[in-house]
This record gives structure tokens, sequence and C-alpha cells, in this order.
């Protein structure tokens, strides 16, 4: 029989010497997704049933707000309290192996006080919503499919119409009567609003349990046509008011050239 050089245990030594190593790059890995790409957040309450269950563990896609992404509407956010929501929430206890798993983004914080609801209205609309009537976003009616069966659009807490303010959103919970949502703040600092700059992402799958596997789109209600008219004005007139800035000095100074060639001189500086 050949000899043993030792050259297995030398193989076996050397992965017991880089395991740390690979587990120090997993963790760093681990945290870079839950700090920039996506994390794992879990639904605490019935306020978005059907849509959502208390349980459930949703994918939060935390990346595109990085390349400026704002939400729209029909997306489910989650969302840092924008001031008091939670206030009187009890705050569950984790055991060690929960505390890792939430600081790898594996599992939520229990020291993170976020909200996750859905995007009704953005930056620039007209929202409103009578008692006995739909949610109305400039204009358009809201049909709503999502509502948990036995809702009403907003029959507990009418309220606008009203125009949300810059950089914020307004945010309401698929189960309306069971959904301490931006209704039921409009007197704090925010006024019922949430501002862009605390919504951590849009959740776009609920990944756990299996059996509720599933994607989160836009219902096509937030598709229809002049839905966004009111919203998109500012951002139309802006560029053109540019536009023109920039072609006054254009047209003037060509006028003054064609000018100068009918007469024999030419501008300034040539």
């Amino acid at each position: 029989m050949p000899e043993d050089d030792g050259t297995d245990q030398k193989k076996q030594r050397s992965f017991w010497k880089e395991l740390p190593l690979l587990i120090g790059i997993a963790l760093v890995l681990a945290l870079l997704i839950k700090t920039f790409l996506v994390q794992a957040f879990s639904i605490p309450s019935d306020s978005m049933m059907n849509t959502l269950q208390r349980g459930d563990r949703v994918l939060v896609d935390k990346l595109t707000p990085w390349f400026g992404s704002e939400p729209e509407r029909g997306e489910v956010v989650v969302f840092h309290d924008p001031g008091g929501w939670l206030d009187g929430e009890p705050v569950p206890e984790q055991n060690v192996v929960q505390k890792f798993l939430s600081f790898i983004g594996l599992m939520p914080s229990a020291e993170e006080k976020d909200l996750i609801k859905r995007t009704i209205a953005v930056a620039g609309d007209t929202v409103e919503c009578k008692k006995g009537g739909p949610v109305r976003v400039n204009g358009k009616a809201l049909d709503e499919p999502y509502l948990y069966p036995g809702s009403s659009a907003c029959d507990d807490q009418p309220f606008g119409p009203f125009k949300v303010p810059e950089d914020r959103i307004w945010v309401m919970g698929d189960n309306r009567q069971n959904s301490q949502d931006s209704r039921y703040h409009m007197e704090d600092v925010n006024r019922g609003f949430v501002p862009v700059d605390e919504v951590v992402g849009r959740a776009v799958v609920v990944a756990w349990p299996l059996n509720r596997l599933s994607t989160l789109p836009v219902p096509d209600t937030y598709d229809q046509p002049g839905i966004g008219s009111a919203a998109s004005a500012a951002a139309v007139v802006a560029p053109s008011a540019l536009g023109l800035a920039g072609a006054v000095p254009l047209v003037l100074w060509r006028r003054r050239r064609v000018a100068g060639r009918a007469d024999g001189s030419l501008p300034a500086g040539r």
C-alpha cells in the first residue's frame, strides 16, 4: 500500500482554517444584501388581509430607492413609523438566535418600528373618499379588488379631498376597518402623510409560508387613463419651462446672426 504522505490531513486542516473566513464572507454578504438589496419582514397584524396575513414573511426591495425610485400608486410598501403610529404597541422579546437572524436580515428586528401599507396616492395627487363611495385619486374612482371581504372603502373614516404634498405619500391598509393608516393620523405632524425618505422599500414577494408564495403586483386600477395627470403635471411643466428658458436666448442669437448676414456684418466675437 502507498504510504500516507499527510496530504489528506493537510487538506483537512486547511479546510478548518478557511472555515472562519468563509463564514465571515457569508456574513458580510448577508449584511450587504440586507442593507442594499433585499430584507425580510414579518407581518405583525391583520391590517393588510387578505393580501397579507399575520405571520407572513415578505421580501422587500431596498435597491431601487438607492437609484432615486419613489413609491408608486398601488405598491405595497414598508416604512418606518413616521411619528407615533406605533406608540403603545408591545415590542416582542427575541432570543439570541432571533437577534442574530435579525442582524443579518433573515428576520425583522423587534426594535425596528416598521409598518406595511398600500400606497394609494403620491405627491401632487388629489385624494378623497366619501362615506359609501370609492376612494378617488385625481377624480378617478379606484376599483379595489384587494379589499378584505366585507370591507368598505372608507366608511369608518372618510377623508378629503386634499392634495398630497411634495415628497409624501398617502397609505391605507387593505383591511380598511382594521387598519390605523393615514386616515387616522391626520392630526399628527405629517397630517397622515408618510415622508418618502421614511420608506424602506417595496414589498415584492410573499416568501413564507410556502403555500402562500406569491408576488405583490400593482393592481390594474392604478393604470387607468388620466389617474396620473395631476401628479405628472409638475414633472411636465418643469422640464418644459427649462426648455423654454434655454430656447429663448438661442432663438434671439439666431435672429441676430441672420440679421447680421443680411446687412453684411457679423455678430460680435466672430
